[in-house]
């Protein structure tokens, strides 16, 4: 089983035709046609892994709300344990991003959340239930949507906790030295030199100073930086490997972040080598962005890609 523990959002999706601007502003005019929902941010995780056919668990919170109960259903849908899911009545509402697209195009996006801290009691009740299942987890994941789960504290208790296991992170830089203790991080390219404090130039030689100026900076086993059409550049503590990008056609790069790390560590937890768990992810990634909206890749559309 793989704990994942961050960010919940419900990603929504208006889709529709534009035929015509708007007699009232310049704007386009959407007919609508469709609307959907899908588990996002850190519960777009759960999605990939579910894809994989990995167990896994969900540890965050969502509001006193419709959209709340949906999370609960869709988490039970996937057979993901949602016991760390913690609805709070008067703390905040669930997350939401809506994302209007015509002919395969985002025309607008808007969001409905508040990303101030959790209360410290639902710190305590996410870090209570996480020990209660770590016996039985061989991974987990960080998500840090930096929405007020994943605060420092939290961080500064879990990571010790977790000591023993895979402990991956999607991070945000404004959490940099809280993450130091994880086994990989998986920033992209703005992320990591952010967190680095270096310019975001992306060449092999400045990507690989970034990787292992972060390694010993947060006590890393390895990092792997995502590269948009560069691919990916995995430093596994002693050599630096450039991954070139799987992608063949690019239709939205939304929760790409999510599948590689759910498929790195997928990967890691099933005993494959950091490199082979990146060319995996980067197969992985090759497949979900040639996808519209937040998508997910299964291990046969990863070996066919």
């Amino acid at each position: 089983m793989i704990l994942v523990i961050g960010d919940i959002i419900v990603d929504e999706f208006i889709w529709g035709d534009v035929t015509r601007i708007s007699p009232e502003a310049p704007v386009p005019v959407v007919n609508v046609q469709n609307i959907d929902r899908r588990l996002g941010g850190s519960a777009n995780v759960i999605r990939n892994l579910h894809a994989l056919e990995t167990k896994s668990a969900m540890f965050g919170v969502v509001g006193d709300d419709e959209p709340g109960e949906w999370v609960h259903h869709r988490l039970g849908e996937l057979d993901s344990d949602d016991d760390g899911v913690f609805t709070k009545k008067n703390e905040r509402p669930t997350a939401i991003k809506t994302r209007v697209i015509a002919q395969h195009q985002q025309i607008v996006r808007y969001d409905h959340e508040w990303a101030t801290p959790i209360h410290t009691d639902t710190q305590q009740k996410i870090f209570a239930q996480v020990r209660d299942k770590l016996s039985a987890a061989t991974a987990i994941i960080l998500s840090d949507y930096a929405k007020g789960v994943l605060t420092p504290e939290l961080l500064q208790k879990l990571i010790p906790e977790l000591q023993g296991k895979i402990i991956g992170v999607d991070p945000k830089p404004a959490n940099t030295e809280h993450y130091a203790g994880a086994t990989f991080i998986t920033p992209n390219l703005l992320e990591a030199s952010q967190m680095a404090g270096m310019d975001n130039i992306n060449e092999d030689a400045h990507v690989e100073s970034m990787a292992k100026h972060l390694k010993d900076k947060l006590g890393l086993k390895y990092i792997l930086i995502t590269r948009s059409e560069r691919g990916m550049t995995l430093f596994d503590g002693n050599t630096c490997h450039h991954i070139p990008t799987a992608a063949r056609d690019v239709f939205d790069v939304t929760g790409a972040g999510d599948t590689v790390i759910a498929v790195f560590t997928a990967c890691l937890a099933k005993g494959k080598t950091p490199l082979e768990a990146a060319k995996t992810a980067n197969q992985a990634a090759g497949v979900v962005v040639g996808k519209v909206g937040t998508a997910t890749a299964n291990w046969q559309e990863i070996e066919s890609h």
